[in-house]
């Protein structure tokens, strides 16, 4: 267990993360040197004043990844982005990365898709990622930096566009194209046939069966490579497979926070503060570990991760639901969750707030918000302090509800108290796989890190806030927010049944419209 006032101290780096296969041989020092500065005299020159450039830089990089990154990007490369790039250029048709979070893994992957886009023809390079955000906002976006870092002679020869990089001599036959990995439309990765094919997955984790299964036929040729990337969350898939089960048939690579020179101690001590290191939060986002199979743990990551990258919009008709918890200790902090049908949009958070003052600045952020689009109920945790204001809140005419959950649950017979109801519901929500909650690691820490036991008449019940400061964790403030803000009756209206006519009595029980 991690005490919350004296971390463990970080282990020391390595110069770079074991892999599964023999060493391979790295560019001489000398030689790098010499043939960087053959590299720089060459780029210095036009295309008019060396008409063979191109022929010549086939020549000297075709087969020097690293080469090409150290002398034409002009960067130096970590040491297992070279172990990365020198596995490519050896022939391994199948490689697979998992990692924390910030270690260059996206860079990385950007340096081998220039570098084989430039090399081969006929090529076709596809970047894929779950989402669009992911793949345009993170993936794309640290490519396209790239290609602007090349020397003129050679950016010349290409043309960007939003969802393409092309050759302009030969659009159609050598090009990378960025594409989204959506369950609904597997057949984006179909159909990439060329001489030279390289499939490029990001936050492969994430990425659905079924697209895999499309894109295997446009794998299947002889100089055709696949890569895999991401932070590890969810202990099922083919990212999972080729770290385990898969293990001989692929490449693969595990880099940690702690091996990574880009990662500041300062963000490894605060993940470990913060979330504890036994957490399924510092596992995957610091050690780059798959999450720990827990029987014990209440939401698994993979359901919080997809959740959070999942690209939807609230209807404009949805009705806006708040969870208000209520801090109780000083160092707690009071935390609303604002819910707008199948979207959580946005959960605030307060710390030294006394209760009117609390009261104020909920009141505010109802009255900033025009009569149509105010919630119709706000969920307050009813218990201590939150009875005040709860009452305060009625006082003042909004729609507020107080929340006991220390009561009865609505399956009397399954959970303990109303709270243990709340989280699992919470982790049926989520399953639902229709649904979005913001992109927090916070909030990802808080979800992923409770865990239930049974009574002695075998009820389930999730881990209390003061068990779990006692495993060195903060309070989940905002995870029991979000579980608020799905205890409504209004649930019910959102399935297409009718609203409860008043909010002033107590919660109803039957919740099970909820999912």
């Amino acid at each position: 267990m991690t005490s919350s006032t004296s971390p463990k101290p970080r282990r020391k780096r390595t110069p770079a993360p074991k892999t599964d296969e023999p060493k391979l041989k790295t560019t001489n020092p000398s030689r790098a040197a010499k043939a960087a500065k053959e590299a720089a005299d060459l780029m210095s020159q036009s295309s008019q004043q060396q008409p063979n450039f191109f022929l010549m830089f086939l020549k000297k990089y075709r087969d020097d990844p690293v080469g090409f990154v150290r002398d034409v990007l002009r960067v130096k490369p970590d040491p297992w982005q070279i172990k990365f790039l020198e596995a490519i250029s050896a022939g391994h048709r199948r490689i697979s990365v998992r990692s924390g979070h910030g270690v260059g893994k996206s860079t990385a992957a950007s340096w081998a898709m220039l570098h084989y886009f430039l090399t081969r023809y006929p090529v076709k390079v596809v970047v894929t990622a779950p989402t669009s955000s992911q793949l345009f906002d993170a993936m794309f976006a640290e490519l396209k930096r790239w290609v602007n870092e090349l020397p003129d002679v050679l950016k010349t020869l290409v043309e960007v566009k939003s969802d393409r990089i092309e050759l302009k001599a030969a659009p159609t036959e050598a090009f990378i194209s960025a594409r989204t990995s959506r369950a609904e439309t597997p057949e984006a990765l179909q159909g990439i046939h060329s001489d030279h094919v390289l499939l490029v997955a990001d936050e492969a984790s994430g990425i659905p069966e079924s697209v895999f299964e499309a894109a295997s036929g446009s794998m299947s040729g002889h100089s055709a490579t696949t890569l895999l990337l991401g932070n590890p969350t969810r202990n099922t898939g083919l990212f999972y497979d080729t770290h385990n089960r898969l293990k001989g048939e692929w490449k693969t690579f595990h880099v940690s926070c702690l091996d990574s020179p880009r990662v500041s101690d300062a963000f490894v001590k605060e993940m470990q503060l913060r979330y504890g290191e036994d957490s399924p939060a510092y596992h995957v986002r610091v050690l780059g570990n798959f999450p720990p199979r827990e029987e014990d743990t209440v939401i698994p990551v993979e359901l919080i991760d997809a959740a959070m990258n999942r690209e939807m919009k609230a209807s404009e008709t949805a009705l806006g639901v708040w969870g208000l918890d209520v801090a109780r200790m000083g160092s707690d902090a009071s935390a609303l969750a604002k819910r707008r049908g199948s979207v959580v949009e946005e959960i605030q958070t307060w710390k030294g707030l006394d209760l009117m003052q609390l009261t104020g600045a909920v009141v505010a952020e109802y009255e900033a918000l025009p009569p149509s689009k105010q919630p119709v109920e706000i969920l307050v945790d009813s218990i201590g302090l939150g009875a005040g204001v709860l009452d305060r809140l009625r006082e003042l005419g909004l729609p507020a509800r107080g929340i006991n959950v220390a009561e009865s649950p609505a399956m009397k017979g399954t959970y303990a108290n109303l709270r243990a109801e709340l989280w699992f519901k919470a982790k049926a929500w989520l399953a639902n796989r229709d649904v979005k909650i913001p992109k927090d690691e916070t909030l990802f820490a808080e979800l992923a890190a409770p865990r239930y036991s049974f009574t002695s008449t075998g009820k389930m019940q999730v881990e209390s806030k003061e068990s779990m400061k006692k495993r060195g964790l903060s309070s989940p403030d905002k995870a029991d927010a979000l579980c608020l803000c799905l205890a409504t009756d209004v649930a019910t209206a959102l399935h297409g049944y009718a609203l409860s006519a008043s909010n002033r009595g107590p919660l109803r029980r039957n919740i099970r419209g909820l999912v």
